[in-house]
């Protein structure tokens, strides 16, 4: 069920029921893509948690579903990497530093997503937030850029090394298993 323009503005307008059923609908996506970032429960709820509280306050400034939408993976977007940042002062690494997996797995291996989650991980902020919107979110680079106030250009880079990098490390371990 989408969220109309009518429910919208009786949230904007205090209705609480109104800005439960906009909690309702987003919360799961906010979650995920905090939790698919963060890699831990708790703080990608407490996360989840203060996107809203901040979408209450700037109600506001919304002005259509779809511009809620990208308001809310923006602001995730944002929090996600401040909250890394704050936890992890060392924010300039490079992809080369970003380290290599404990254990080979096989191209066929089951827990193949699972390693690749591991990999994403090691990814600088900026890099992990444009693969978690590209490929969970499934956002082109240009929404990504715009999320992200970045130039696409940008995104696309940080998408191809990203890529090249997850590749390699993946290569790599395959060639242990062999």
């Amino acid at each position: 069920m989408n969220l109309s323009q009518e429910t919208l503005a009786r949230a904007t307008e205090g209705d609480q029921a109104a800005f439960a059923e906009i909690v309702r609908q987003h919360q799961a996506m906010v979650f995920s893509l905090a939790y698919h970032f963060l890699h831990d429960w708790s703080p990608a709820e407490e996360l989840a948690q203060e996107v809203f509280l901040d979408l209450y306050q700037s109600l506001a400034k919304i002005e259509s579903p779809s511009h809620l939408l990208f308001w809310l993976r923006k602001v995730t977007g944002h929090r996600c990497i401040d909250w890394l940042r704050r936890r992890n002062p060392k924010t300039d690494l490079s992809l080369e530093e970003a380290g290599e997996l404990p254990a080979p797995v096989k191209v066929g291996d089951p827990l193949l997503a699972q390693k690749l989650r591991r990999l994403v991980a090691t990814l600088p902020e900026r890099p992990r937030m444009i693969v978690t919107l590209r490929f969970q979110e499934d956002l082109q680079p240009a929404e990504i850029a715009e999320i992200l106030e970045m130039p696409v250009n940008t995104v696309k880079s940080h998408l191809h090394r990203s890529l090249a990098f997850l590749h390699e490390k993946l290569t790599a371990m395959e060639k242990l298993q062999v």
